[in-house]
């Protein structure tokens, strides 16, 4: 692998005697959405926390735009939303993402013009100004996702962005996903969500610490000889066991 935005090459990481993470290979490449799929406890997270410099790899390498992470002057360019949300409860959406917009050094136009458009993306401005402490754990997801977009990042590094979201506004996430891979950015996103797998331009199947198959979602299904990648997901599962 080369060139990827990011690129992941025989990533290990143990935590204490337990490898969650044995032999794993993926590269995201520039323009492209790439799904990261596999049971609860594969090690999905890890695998974005271990790419990103959160935790430190036990051997391979993890770098993103061709650096080994975390790099403070990178962090600009990439969008990240955790699995659990990081908010300030006691503030506002709105105070919420003015600070994290400040964070990453958006200019006042640019900063509110931005607010406004990401809080449209998930359907959050009419509820901006109400404090987070009050928000469904829906609502935070949404927030948490809206933070992550600010700014046009690169890079969008996303883990199980839509839970808990309808699917109406899971629909208009989507093709906000798909304008921003179409101008040239990427994103790796995590996802329970078998149908978003499916509008991936390539899926990663992790499964007993290493990435099993990696391809474009009709090649998975031709691989497999099934018509949905979650009947990939069942049946590589059930190889694998």
């Amino acid at each position: 692998m080369a060139d990827g935005i990011i690129d992941l090459e025989h990533l290990v990481k143990k935590f204490g005697k337990q490898t969650v993470l044995k032999d794993v290979n993926l590269a995201v490449m520039p323009q492209q959405i790439v799904g990261l799929i596999g049971p609860s406890g594969a090690g999905k997270s890890t695998v974005i926390k271990t790419a990103l410099g959160m935790e430190v790899t036990d051997g391979g390498t993890a770098t993103v735009f061709g650096q080994v992470m975390p790099k403070r002057p990178l962090l600009s360019r990439i969008g990240y939303m955790a699995q659990t949300d990081a908010l300030y409860e006691s503030l506002t959406g709105r105070e919420n993402l003015k600070f994290f917009a400040q964070m990453k050094g958006l200019k006042k136009a640019a900063l509110r013009e931005s607010i406004d458009h990401v809080s449209h993306v998930v359907d959050l401005q009419d509820d901006l100004d109400k404090r987070v402490s009050g928000y469904s754990g829906g609502m935070m997801r949404r927030l948490s996702l809206s933070i992550a977009l600010l700014g046009s990042p690169e890079l969008l590094v996303l883990d199980e962005p839509t839970v808990g979201i309808d699917p109406a506004l899971r629909r208009q996430i989507w093709q906000e996903l798909d304008a921003i891979r179409d101008e040239g950015r990427s994103i790796l996103i995590t996802t329970h969500v078998m149908e978003e797998a499916e509008l991936t331009d390539k899926v990663a199947l992790l499964l007993g610490g290493k990435v099993i198959a990696f391809d474009e979602p009709a090649a998975l299904k031709a691989q497999y000889q099934v018509d949905s990648i979650e009947n990939v997901f069942l049946k590589a599962e059930g190889e694998f066991k």
